[in-house]
């Protein structure tokens, strides 16, 4: 199991450490509730260094990214980021990523941990451009500090206006006295922040510096844990949950980034797919009772009739009703639709709900 250049410092503050996509991992410091209220209404520094990354340099970097990824990196410009997601050959995801147009011709990518491996030889696979591929995931830590008092907390650390860094941009700037940081206005948690791409050597450096500056704000650590009732209260996917090698990115409602202007992997099926309309459909859904759906639990209709399966569910921290996502029949797939989540023999009432269900 790998550690990252901060599993000391995560044992030392009294995390509960699991092992997670390889890695050992803080899941919990204090609690879900009390790390996931911190992020809503302070700010809390996650550690996501498992986090992969690859560089791609040359003059054809774009040329691979639009040949693998279903989003049109075309539009991006430097020091602007964008989501988008790697189709397959039969229909269904290889990984959810961020690209990042570092310069002319560099892009950063940024993939799940889980992924790393099977990511970088998906698009090696498919590089016959003279791409210059680089796996620096092993190099670089990853930071996410998050939440409404991030900006104002962090300031001190930069000479950059982060107040100015628009969504989803980013800078190479100075942080902490380290004069080539990434900091970037994305997270995966709703409620704003930076992610902070640094090398390995400067992140415990970083990491105290945070903390320094943001203790007047209430800055705590994070745990895995509380990024996932984060991410699930905004309805963001979570791949090897909600979206993976069977679902289509239409299925999973992400046809936001899947754009029919260029070909690239399964273009051809995945444009037939939207034209005849998918079969099946992610939604997102509140309990109607006092229960908590989980992953897995059969989604069934008001006769008992399975219509599906939920990839994603938890107790809400902030709005105190159990939520969750999860494939229906497209019949079921409506708002307000009323369906039923089958919890230990037990058919719950539910309903279809339009994301995201937490409203700031």
């Amino acid at each position: 199991m790998k550690n990252t250049a901060l599993t000391n410092i995560h044992e030392s503050l009294g995390a509960k450490m699991l092992p997670f996509a390889g890695y050992n991992m803080p899941i919990l410091y204090e609690g879900v509730n009390a790390e996931h209220e911190t992020v809503r209404n302070a700010v809390g520094v996650f550690d996501v260094s498992h986090m992969g990354e690859f560089l791609l340099t040359g003059e054809n970097a774009l040329a691979l990214i639009q040949k693998t990824c279903s989003n049109d990196a075309a539009t991006l410009t430097i020091g602007k980021a964008q989501y988008s997601c790697l189709p397959n050959d039969d229909g269904g995801i290889v990984d959810d990523l961020i690209i990042y147009r570092m310069k002319d011709d560099q892009y950063l990518l940024v993939v799940n941990a889980s992924n790393i491996e099977k990511d970088w030889n998906w698009i090696s696979s498919k590089n016959d451009l003279g791409v210059e591929m680089k796996n620096l995931s092993d190099d670089y830590s990853l930071l996410a500090i998050q939440g409404p008092k991030a900006v104002e907390a962090m300031q001190s650390l930069t000479s950059v206006h982060l107040s100015a860094i628009p969504y989803y941009h980013f800078v190479v700037a100075d942080f902490c006295g380290f004069p080539y940081v990434i900091i970037s206005a994305t997270g995966y948690t709703g409620s704003g922040g930076f992610e902070i791409y640094c090398k390995n050597s400067e992140v415990e450096t970083i990491w105290n510096k945070v903390f320094e500056a943001g203790k007047s704000f209430g800055i705590k650590p994070i745990g895995l844990a509380a990024r996932d009732t984060l991410r699930l209260e905004m309805g963001f996917c979570l791949y090897g949950n909600d979206i993976n090698d069977t679902t289509s990115p239409l299925e999973a409602g992400l046809g936001w980034i899947t754009k029919f202007n260029k070909d690239f992997t399964n273009s051809e099926n995945l444009k037939a797919q939207k034209e005849s309309g998918v079969t099946k459909k992610l939604v997102a859904f509140e309990m109607q009772e006092r229960s908590v759906p989980r992953h897995d639990y059969e989604i069934v209709d008001k006769i008992g009739n399975v219509i599906g399966i939920v990839t994603s569910g938890t107790m809400s921290p902030s709005i105190n009703i159990g939520i969750g996502l999860g494939y229906v029949t497209v019949e079921n797939s409506n708002i307000d639709s009323e369906i039923f989540i089958r919890i230990r023999k037990n058919d719950v009432l539910a309903k279809v709900v339009k994301l995201p269900f937490y409203k700031k």
